[in-house]
């Protein structure tokens, strides 16, 4: 398997570094970039698997990277894991909703970030390992293969989270999965008990395919989760 690229933003130079150096170690190629229009200038011409990104840059700030990228033709689906000084939740629930694939907060621990990089990766790796290449609920369909979901027909926008979220929620319909069970299946590692994450991501999804106005797809279960019905 080839090495798997990751471009790092951040204009802390000694950030950039630390990150740079472990994800060497841990058998990446690494791109790093300060800037933001910088950044997105970089991923129009050289593909890479990954995006760990800073929220606080000078002048194109993390989020409005964010929110472009997701608007670039092939890169849509790109995982991006935000990298922030800020701990306020409303950030952390911005950044996902724009389109973040996940978080860490500063001062974060290298290894961490690093087993969420790959967790990341892996979940991509596995997708086609799936059980059915086709799902379906009511007029909403998955096509696992093609990474496509369509409601009514009208092809719809997820990120790598959404999709997978979904994805396993169908898998299971009718049953009830708790928030931390679908953090585990999902993220792939022990997200220290913050199961607001799913929360938001389930927001966001039932948004996007027109369910937080009809609810003909997802149903919560107050106090343990979520199921499809």
């Amino acid at each position: 398997m080839s090495q798997r690229k990751v471009l790092v933003v951040d204009d802390e130079e000694h950030i950039l570094e630390l990150i740079k150096f472990n994800l060497e170690k841990n058998g990446f190629e690494v791109y790093t970039s300060d800037d933001g229009e910088e950044c997105i200038s970089f991923l129009t011409k050289q593909k890479v698997d990954l995006v760990v990104l800073d929220l606080m840059l000078p002048g194109t700030d993390g989020l409005e990277v964010c929110k472009r990228i997701r608007r670039l033709e092939g890169l849509e689906k790109i995982p991006i894991i935000m990298l922030t000084a800020r701990g306020e939740e409303t950030d952390r629930i911005l950044g996902l909703e724009l389109g973040a694939d996940d978080y860490i907060t500063k001062p974060f621990s290298v290894r961490e970030l690093v087993a969420r990089i790959k967790a990341v990766l892996r979940r991509i790796e596995d997708a086609p390992q799936t059980k059915s290449k086709l799902l379906k609920v009511k007029d909403l369909e998955m096509n696992i293969e093609q990474h496509e979901i369509r409601v009514k027909g009208i092809l719809i926008e997820l990120t790598l989270k959404e999709f997978e979220l979904l994805r396993i929620l169908i898998e299971n319909r009718g049953k009830v999965l708790s928030r931390n069970l679908l953090l585990d299946e999902v993220w792939g590692y022990e997200y220290f008990g913050e199961t607001r994450t799913v929360d938001v991501h389930i927001r966001h999804l039932r948004k996007k395919i027109g369910d937080d106005e009809t609810g003909d797809y997802i149903e919560t279960i107050r106090g343990v989760g979520y199921k499809i019905k």
